[in-house]
């Protein structure tokens, strides 16, 4: 496994890693050695990678065409190194995400197989037209494209299109739910199969809902992007004095949980809990629809408030709504009011529930971590 040391990117393989660990299989797991906690628990052996990417100050860059040019730069420091140890013990199959372009450089070069695991929607039919089209109008594209371009000239690739590199893999392995994919139906499923998220074959995490809670909600906005203390004073303005509610904050680690004030009983803050296992036990989930975050949510088969913040999790929100489980409201948007609002909206829908449970359903037997690992399997012939 060969993939960039950004959260979002590592977790959703995490616990496909341990699985073919656990049956059997020899596995590197190529990052950035800031990734060593979340990796050493898998059983697979660390493959220590430079970077350029900010895992540690994690400042982005808000201009989307910096935010690819960091990638592909990543990528051209970072071949190196992985010839420095997979030439001289090859692996019979690598998997890489999404931004991992240096791991497919890497096999076409090798000739070896290779897959991706995406871990949020994929490409379809009429992408380019549609999607790319736009990003090829932002300042800066194209020389961005000429770079790639002049690298995959050189690195020993043999795609040398540098946006089918990027953008079309030759096999993918997507780790949503189908439900969340964009023009699902225009896909090509000879090419990516929907294995929807893998979660823990056997969870340990465990959350106890409170005696006496009538109602459970989540607020979560994921590690990447952080709100500031008043978010999180709107959301319990809007939720804490709802009768019978019960209210769980996540607010990440670079916000001290002094800047919201005194804060009611019914209300518990946390800067990291288990997500899934909350979710378990709640009623309702206010989220920033990331990808992980949405099909977590899709899985629990509770109701959504979205409120996106950045990339994909736009379009994600708006599929949750398209969806019939969701709300969305904008940032600018957010007050103690219209949270309370899109909440009442959601539970008032009787129809919602059926739809919740159907697309539950439709995820859980898409088959997770252990079709994942099977499929792997196939791949290598074993």
């Amino acid at each position: 496994m060969i993939a960039s040391p950004a959260i979002s990117h590592v977790l959703p393989s995490i616990e496909l890693i341990k699985e073919l660990v656990a049956r059997g299989h020899r596995v590197t797991y190529a990052t950035h050695d800031s990734m060593f906690d979340t990796i050493k628990p898998t059983g697979a052996e660390l493959i220590p990678v430079p970077t350029v990417l900010p895992v540690e100050d994690r400042l982005w860059p808000e201009d989307p065409v910096a935010g690819m040019s960091i990638f592909r730069d990543d990528a051209i420091q970072a071949l190196p190194h992985l010839h420095a140890h997979y030439d001289a013990d090859p692996a019979d199959l690598y998997l890489y995400d999404i931004g991992g372009y240096a791991a497919r450089a890497l096999a076409e070069q090798q000739g070896r197989p290779f897959v991706q695991l995406s871990p949020t929607f994929v490409a379809w039919d009429g992408y380019a037209e549609e999607m790319a089209a736009q990003v090829r109008q932002l300042p800066g594209y194209g020389g961005y494209l000429d770079g790639l371009a002049r690298w995959l000239e050189t690195c020993g690739a043999t795609t040398l299109d540098p946006e089918e590199f990027v953008g079309a893999p030759k096999r993918a392995l997507a780790l949503i739910p189908r439900a969340m994919q964009p023009h699902a139906d225009r896909v090509d499923e000879d090419v990516v199969t929907f294995v929807g998220p893998c979660f823990a074959l056997d969870p340990e995490e465990t959350w106890a809902r409170p005696e006496g809670a009538e109602n459970v909600l989540l607020v979560s906005l994921g590690s990447a992007y952080a709100a500031g203390a008043g978010f999180f004073r709107a959301c319990v303005e809007a939720y804490a004095f709802l009768p019978g509610w019960h209210v769980v904050m996540a607010i990440g680690t670079r916000l001290d949980p002094a800047e919201l004030g005194n804060l009611p009983a019914n209300v518990e803050v946390h800067g990291w809990l288990p997500q899934r296992a909350v979710l378990a036990r709640a009623d309702a989930f206010l989220t920033h629809a990331g990808m992980g975050g949405s099909s977590e949510g899709l899985m629990a088969g509770v109701p959504m408030i979205a409120v996106p913040q950045a990339v994909d999790q736009f379009m994600n929100a708006d599929k949750l709504v398209e969806l019939g489980v969701a709300r969305r409201l904008d940032a600018e948007e957010v007050s103690a009011e219209t949270l309370r609002r899109a909440l009442v909206e959601l539970l008032d829908d009787p129809a919602r529930v059926e739809r919740s449970a159907r697309l539950r359903a439709d995820a859980v037997a898409e088959g997770g971590t252990r079709r994942a690992a099977e499929l792997i399997e196939g791949m290598l012939g074993g």
